[in-house]
């Protein structure tokens, strides 16, 4: 089994709801996602994906976070954008991207860092 992974990052604001603390409040962070592909086989060009495809496909599911404040877009008007709900709706995003354009990859897990000794990490059964 082969696993490849790429990264992308994105600058944006935010608050969480029903919480009790500092984060109750607006403050911004430079979000770091990252997501894994697996494949037990190589294609003809003998790799998983390009590294590039899978970056650009991270930045597109990415992009309208970014400069944004997360809880005036969508799915986070209703759901707190917590790290664990953006790296659910990322990988829900990015699984869809990758089964129409890359038969044979699985999206492995995302993760998702909001400081360099933070990360959530989603992936499903």
């Amino acid at each position: 089994m082969y696993e490849i992974c790429a990264a992308v990052s994105f600058h944006a604001a935010h608050y969480l709801r029903a919480y009790q603390g500092k984060c109750a409040r607006m403050h911004g962070h430079t979000w770091r996602v990252r997501a894994a592909v697996s494949g037990s086989s190589l294609g003809p060009s003998e790799m998983v994906m390009d590294f590039h495809d899978l970056k650009a496909l991270l930045a597109e599911v990415v992009a309208p976070f970014d400069h944004s404040c997360l809880n005036e877009i969508e799915p986070f008007r209703r759901a707190s954008p917590t790290s664990e709900n953006i790296a659910r709706h990322v990988y829900l995003a990015l699984e869809e991207k990758l089964r129409l354009s890359t038969p044979g990859a699985r999206l492995a897990w995302v993760s998702v860092s909001e400081s360099p000794d933070t990360e959530v990490v989603y992936r499903e059964g």
